[in-house]
């Protein structure tokens, strides 16, 4: 059975019309900016336009919430990553700075990573980081964690493998 033999279909134009203020005002607690609720609600409804599939009539606020609340966990995502950068570059001298495309640049990169390590389990991605950016051995990364050196290459291998799969398989 169709989408077209169950429910009826809706075009975005009207589930913009009937929802967009709501989703809005839902945003707006969620996130507690007006300005930034504005924006994700706009994405919201680019992200059923790119999607380019049918509409159903069918719960159209649940599928407005489910798309919207992952465009908020990313939002909340990048804002730890930007607080944190700049953190990290408070610590450094004002000359040694970056300029502020390079400060952009780093953060996509940052962003990016984050989104390819979603997913991974908790110690699998502690032990990756502390493989991959701490500079640190199997057996350093064991020590510290607690684990066995062979748990910390299997943790390396799935991450990796992982990365990968995120990149190349989508």
């Amino acid at each position: 059975m169709s989408l077209h033999e169950r429910d009826s279909v809706v075009s975005l134009d009207e589930l913009y019309g009937r929802h967009h203020g709501w989703l809005q005002g839902w945003l707006r607690r969620s996130v507690g900016c007006s300005q930034q609720a504005a924006d994700l609600t706009q994405d919201t409804f680019l992200r059923l336009l790119v999607r380019g599939k049918p509409i159903s009539d069918r719960a159209p606020r649940a599928l407005l919430a489910r798309i919207a609340r992952g465009l908020v966990i990313d939002h909340w995502r990048r804002d730890a990553l930007e607080r944190a950068y700049l953190e990290a570059l408070a610590q450094l001298p004002e000359s040694s700075h970056p300029s502020p495309d390079v400060r952009d640049e780093a953060l996509r990169c940052l962003e990016r990573i984050a989104q390819l390590l979603d997913g991974l389990k908790p110690a699998v991605r502690e032990a990756f980081l502390m493989y991959q950016l701490g500079g640190l051995t199997h057996a350093q990364i064991a020590l510290e964690l607690g684990v066995s050196s062979r748990t910390v290459e299997r943790h390396v291998a799935a991450a990796l493998l992982h990365c990968y799969r995120v990149c190349y398989e989508q």
